[in-house]
């Protein structure tokens, strides 16, 4: 019986993935490519902080905009309005039966906009929160620490993918893009 099943699931997996790739269905990955309506870009958010360097990674990469230190040399400014790094929140999910933790919530939010060099809003303040549960064991302390260090990495290259595609649609009046090479 235990192979019948596995048959038939094997078969459906086969047929929901030929289905998919048939109708050009695509995994989004992290190598998304955007094309940004800004020739200049600043980034409100001190050089220090991961976010602000991943987020600069991907605009660089993405090529087309460059990336300036000063709000004043820029064609778009994003400005950040509540720091991730500062927000970011683990709260308990789900207690056991003795009481004690057994899953938390981890948050991660942002709150930005984008202005023209005029200072004109292009894009109203904006709010991407983001959560993952963590399971907790008090006997893999030093593990679970790491795994919440690793599931707040993740959410913040899923949050500065999903800032990169609502940057991507902002409409830029009278703003000459340089020609794609």
């Amino acid at each position: 019986m235990a192979t019948t099943t596995s048959k038939f699931l094997s078969a459906a997996v086969l047929a929901a993935t030929l289905a998919l790739s048939g109708c050009g269905f695509h995994l989004r990955g992290d190598s998304g490519h955007y094309t940004l309506p800004f020739p200049t870009l600043y980034v409100g958010l001190p050089e220090s902080s991961p976010l602000a360097i991943d987020l600069k990674r991907n605009i660089r990469a993405n090529g087309g905009t460059t990336v300036v230190n000063d709000a004043k040399d820029a064609d778009g400014v994003i400005e950040v309005l509540t720091n991730p790094e500062k927000t970011k929140t683990k709260t308990i999910l789900s207690l056991n039966s003795n009481g004690r933790v057994r899953q938390y919530l981890l948050t991660y939010n942002i709150v930005f906009r984008v202005l023209d060099k005029q200072g004109g809003e292009l894009l109203a303040p904006t709010t991407i929160t983001l959560t993952r549960p963590i399971d907790f064991n008090e006997t893999q302390l030093l593990a679970k620490e790491q795994e919440e260090a690793l599931l707040y990495k993740d959410m913040q290259t899923d949050l500065v993918q999903q800032m990169m595609r609502r940057i991507a649609a902002v409409k830029t009046p009278g703003v000459s893009l340089p020609p794609k090479q």
